[in-house]
């Protein structure tokens, strides 16, 4: 059986995982409003396109939506898998605590840290994927904005 310094030491351990993933956390969520505001300013400009008549540019505008939107649901699955592993971290630390009068309780505790570090690595995974991405989102924008010059130029030298 651990003594009470081995159970308090075992108990706070876990909370380090909840500091890390906070951390996470508020990197996905600054990722997430900048590309809530970027579809904004996407989903505006495809309306004036299409009000214009503009339909490349329009097209060209959804093309950007649909990659953005493909982003912010990697966003979305990664702040799911996170919060769900810091969620199961808690839980995990108030079953540590637990352990000291009901010892039963130290088996849930693993398996429930080890379920939720899995939990924080999936939603690392989708992080990394939407990373990974986003240099591409980058490279299709530009396209666009060169498109759009190409338009202006050819409306303006008929």
């Amino acid at each position: 059986m651990l003594t009470k310094l081995e159970l308090f030491q075992a108990f706070v351990a876990p909370a380090i995982f909840i500091s890390a993933a906070g951390l996470f956390v508020l990197s996905l969520n600054a990722r997430l409003m900048a590309m809530v505001s970027r579809l904004r300013v996407f989903h505006r400009e495809k309306h004036l396109a299409a009000i214009a008549g503009k339909k490349q540019e329009a097209a060209a505008f959804q093309v950007q939506i649909e990659s953005i939107e493909r982003r912010a649901e990697k966003i979305n699955q990664a702040f799911f898998y996170l919060l769900l592993g810091t969620l199961g971290v808690m839980m995990t630390c108030l079953l540590l605590g637990l352990g000291l009068y009901v010892p039963e309780a130290l088996v849930f505790a693993v398996i429930l840290f080890v379920l939720s570090v899995v939990a924080m690595m999936i939603g690392l995974a989708f992080y990394i994927a939407e990373v990974s991405i986003a240099l591409s989102s980058v490279k299709e924008e530009e396209k666009l904005y060169g498109l759009i010059d190409s338009l202006d130029l050819a409306a303006e030298h008929p």
